[in-house]
């Protein structure tokens, strides 16, 4: 029979993931256009590309009119796939790695931010190959009717170049590099800011206040993780050349995009990404916050 404590540990662990995945659901749902922009942006090389946006108007339009409403949705299916897992295991394991930090010497706002990394870096192994097979979608501009399914884009990469780190796990380190940056500030930045500034007894007040810090939040980790994001967007993407491999490693093809683009370059698609992971890092955190908080006082 159960022990009332492991009764405890298992509903605790159960409300972590049912509200992370319902978060990285909805968020997702919300978001996924502007992913598709940034990574078109993220991939293009330069104004010698000749299929080069020249603004994110132009990028919608562009989308919109080659590829149909359709063409922002490409590649959603790894991301949902993926999104439930993904955000699960991100606020499951930001609790675990935060009760164990509890333990050390570490001070409480420290902790935070290295449960952050911890958690990103988790979530990264978890993810990094729905990572694959969406950019690969997204960076195919054919219009949606004639792209290849989910499946068959995986099928693809598999056959071509296994599940290795050439195949359908290329770019891990691009993506701990990613996640493990944007989680350690995410997460550090919103609870110690949640608990430096009074909560409010109005509940849209209240709203406002968790919105506007995840807000926050979202924006300056989505600014200093970028470079990472677009390493991964390059060496995920089709190569320049078929058959040849530019973008091989992380801090690699940061060094190249900037001895051959400028460090502007590794900045691409900064704008739709704080539009999305702005208001979707928010979101995500609210969606957590109050499903949590129902779940605590239904089940």
């Amino acid at each position: 029979m159960t022990s009332p404590k492991k009764q405890g540990l298992l509903r605790e662990a159960s409300h972590q993931i049912i509200a992370g995945g319902s978060a990285g659901l909805v968020e997702i749902l919300l978001m996924h256009p502007l992913d598709v922009v940034k990574t078109r942006f993220q991939i293009q090389r330069g104004t010698s590309d000749p299929h080069n946006y020249k603004s994110l108007a132009d990028c919608f339009r562009t989308v919109f009119r080659n590829e149909g409403i359709y063409g922002f949705y490409k590649g959603i299916l790894p991301p949902i796939m993926a999104e439930t897992p993904k955000r699960a295991v991100k606020f499951f394991t930001f609790e675990q790695y935060k009760k164990l930090l509890s333990l050390t010497g570490l001070s409480a706002g420290l902790a935070l931010s290295v449960a952050g990394l911890g958690s990103g870096l988790t979530e990264a192994l978890v993810v990094n190959p729905f990572e694959v097979v969406k950019v690969g979608l997204q960076a195919n501009r054919d219009s949606f009717q004639v792209q290849p399914s989910t499946f068959a884009q995986a099928r693809n990469i598999i056959n071509a170049d296994g599940f290795g780190l050439r195949g359908l796990n290329k770019g891990l380190t691009s993506t701990l590099g990613r996640h493990g940056v944007f989680n350690m500030i995410y997460f550090g930045f919103y609870f110690n800011v949640k608990d430096a500034i009074p909560a409010s007894q109005d509940p849209s007040l209240e709203f406002l206040r968790k919105f506007a810090i995840g807000l926050a939040s979202g924006t300056i980790s989505s600014c200093v993780n970028i470079p990472f994001d677009v390493a991964k967007s390059r060496i995920q993407a089709p190569q320049p050349i078929p058959g040849e491999i530019k973008y091989r490693t992380c801090f690699q093809t940061m060094g190249l995009v900037y001895r051959e683009e400028g460090y502007l370059a590794l900045y691409k698609g900064l704008i739709p990404k704080i539009m999305r992971l702005g208001p979707g890092g928010a979101v995500m955190l609210l969606v957590y916050e109050y499903v949590s908080g129902w779940l605590n006082k239904n089940w």
